[in-house]
C-alpha cells in the first residue's frame, strides 16, 4: 500500500496553530470589546531573539536557499542516475538517457530542458544514510542527525532562520522561513530552537486564479474590500477612542496594525503572481509546482533566506513509470526555468538550490500486482542536486554500482551536504546552537557524536 504523506506536526509548540487571520479576528478590540493581555507569540510578532553563541565566522556568498523537497522519495535511477545497461528489470521503459550540455553527464530522457542547463547544477549520485522509513529518513535529511539521543534537532530552514532571519536584522513582516505550500510536519520544524523559528506555510495554490495565502490573502476578498473592512472596524472602535492611552490597548492595537500592514502593505504583495507577465508564468508552467518555483524566485528577490517548495507525490510503490511520465515534464519545465531566471537576474550566485527527497527507490522494479512496475524505499543509495550559491555546476559527485543499489565511491551523508550549505551561507558548521537547557549542541554533528561523515563537498565548492 502507498504510505500517506501527512507525517504529523509537533505537538505543544504552538497551541491551536493560530493563523494571522485568526489573530485579526481575535484582535478586533473596538468591535468586540475583547481585551488581549500580553504579547502575541506568532513568528514575526515580537518574540525575544535567541542568544547566539560566539562562533568562528564562516566565509560565504550565498544569501538564500530554495529547497525543493520531494516528499515520498524520488527514484534516482529514473532521474539523475540512469542505468541503461542494468536491464529492463531496473530501468523499465526509461532506458534511453540523454546527453546534457556537459560532456559525460547523462540524465533521464524525460528531462530535455534540464539537460541543457547541466552547466548550472551538480548531481550528487552517492547520497546515503541507510534508512528506509519515511519519518526517520526525512528527519535525517532535514537535520543531518539520526534520531534517538533525546534531542529534537532543528531542520536546516530553522537554523538558517536563526542565523539569517530576525536575529540577523531581518525586518520583514512575513517570517523569513517559508514553505510553499503545505506544511512538511515536524521534519521542517524548529526542534529545540522553539516556535519562533518554525516555517510559515502559505497553504493555497499559486496556480489558482487567486493565490489564497493563509492569514494574508483571503480567497474572494479583494484588496479594496479588505481596506474597507479595516476602516469600518476603526469607525466602530468606541472603546479604543475612549481609553486610547491604555498601554495594553496600545500593544494589542500595534499587533493588529502589523497584521493589517501584512495584508494591505507591500510585504504581502510578494504573493501576487498577477504582477508577473503571462509569458513568464507560462515559462514556469501553470501548475502548482511551476508557480511555486516562480514565487520562490520572487521571495529570493525580496531577501527571504529560506524557501521550501514541498513537492509531494513521489512515493511510487505502484505504477512508478506512470508517475514519472506525469511529474518529470512538470519538474523539467519549472526547474530549468528557475535556473535560467535566477541566472539572468544575477541571483544564482547568491542562491542555493537544493533538490532532494528523503531517500531513493528500489533499483529493481516490482512488476507483480498490485505494484505493476513500482519501486519501494531505498536509503542505501540515492541522488540529490545542488546549484548556485557557490556550488559549481557541470559536475557529478560520487557514483553508484552498475544497478544503482549501493554507493561505489565517495559516499555523501546528509550532514556533509548540510555542512557544505552552511559554509556557503556564512554559517559556521562547527559552531554552536543555543540550547534552552544549556547543552552543547553543534550546528552540524561533531566527530565525537559518532555520525557517519564523508566530508564536505569540496569538489564542487
Amino acid at each position: 500500500m502507498k504510505q500517506k504523506h501527512n507525517y504529523g506536526q509537533d505537538v505543544g509548540l504552538f497551541p491551536s496553530e493560530l493563523s494571522r487571520r485568526q489573530v485579526l479576528r481575535l484582535g478586533l478590540l473596538g468591535a468586540t470589546g475583547v481585551m488581549l493581555g500580553g504579547g502575541l507569540g506568532l513568528p514575526g510578532f515580537a518574540a525575544e531573539p535567541a542568544t547566539l553563541p560566539a562562533t568562528r565566522p564562516a566565509k560565504g556568498t550565498a544569501k538564500s536557499v530554495i529547497q525543493i523537497w520531494l516528499w515520498g522519495g524520488p527514484s534516482h535511477l529514473d532521474i539523475w542516475d540512469p542505468k541503461p545497461d542494468a536491464g529492463y528489470d531496473y530501468c523499465g521503459p526509461l532506458d534511453k538517457p540523454i546527453d546534457t550540455n556537459v560532456d559525460g553527464i547523462r540524465i533521464c530522457q524525460l528531462l530535455p530542458l534540464l539537460a541543457q542547463q547541466a552547466d548550472k547544477y551538480a548531481i550528487i549520485r552517492s547520497m546515503t544514510h541507510g534508512s528506509d522509513g519515511h519519518e526517520t529518513a526525512a528527519y535525517i535529511l532535514q537535520t543531518g542527525r539520526f534520531p534517538g539521543d533525546n534531542i529534537v534537532y532543528p531542520a536546516v530552514g530553522a537554523v538558517v532562520n536563526l542565523y539569517k532571519g530576525y536575529d540577523a536584522g531581518y525586518k520583514g513582516l512575513i517570517p523569513p522561513y517559508i514553505v510553499l505550500t503545505e506544511p512538511q510536519g515536524r521534519f521542517s520544524e524548529a526542534g529545540f530552537l522553539g516556535p519562533k523559528y518554525k516555517p510559515f506555510a502559505t497553504g493555497g495554490d499559486p496556480a489558482a486564479n487567486q493565490f489564497a495565502v493563509e492569514g494574508i490573502v483571503a480567497e474572494g476578498v479583494s484588496f479594496d474590500r479588505q481596506k474597507a473592512r479595516r476602516d469600518f472596524m476603526n469607525d466602530l472602535d468606541s472603546l479604543g477612542h475612549a481609553v486610547g492611552s491604555d498601554p495594553r490597548l496600545a500593544a494589542a492595537r500595534g499587533a493588529q496594525d502589523k497584521a493589517y500592514d501584512l495584508i494591505l502593505g507591500d510585504d504581502g504583495r510578494v504573493f501576487d503572481l498577477a504582477t508577473e507577465t503571462d509569458e513568464m508564468r507560462l515559462k514556469y508552467g501553470r501548475t502548482r509546482f511551476g508557480q511555486s518555483c516562480l514565487l520562490a524566485r520572487r521571495l529570493v528577490e525580496r531577501g527571504f533566506p529560506y524557501i521550501t517548495i514541498n513537492y509531494g507525490g513521489w512515493d511510487t510503490h505502484s505504477r512508478n513509470f506512470q508517475t514519472m511520465r506525469q511529474r518529470l515534464p512538470d519538474m523539467d519545465k519549472a526547474l530549468s526555468t528557475l535556473l535560467v531566471d535566477l541566472s539572468e537576474r544575477g541571483l544564482l550566485d547568491s542562491t542555493i538550490i537544493l533538490w532532494a527527497g528523503e531517500f531513493g527507490r528500489t533499483p529493481k522494479i516490482d512488476w507483480q500486482p498490485p505494484w505493476d512496475g513500482g519501486r519501494g524505499h531505498w536509503g542505501r543509495a540515492f541522488s540529490a542536486m545542488v546549484a548556485g550559491g557557490g556550488f559549481k555546476g557541470g559536475h557529478v559527485v560520487g557514483e553508484t554500482d552498475a544497478k544503482g543499489e549501493s554507493v561505489k565511491n565517495r559516499p555523501v551523508y546528509p550532514c556533509d551536504l548540510i555542512a557544505s550549505m552552511y559554509e556557503l551561507l556564512g554559517i559556521d558548521p562547527d559552531g554552536l546552537l543555543p540550547h534552552p537547557q544549556g547543552k552543547i549542541v553543534h550546528v552540524t554533528p561533531s566527530p565525537d557524536e559518532g555520525v557517519k561523515m564523508g566530508g564536505r563537498l569540496r569538489e564542487i565548492m
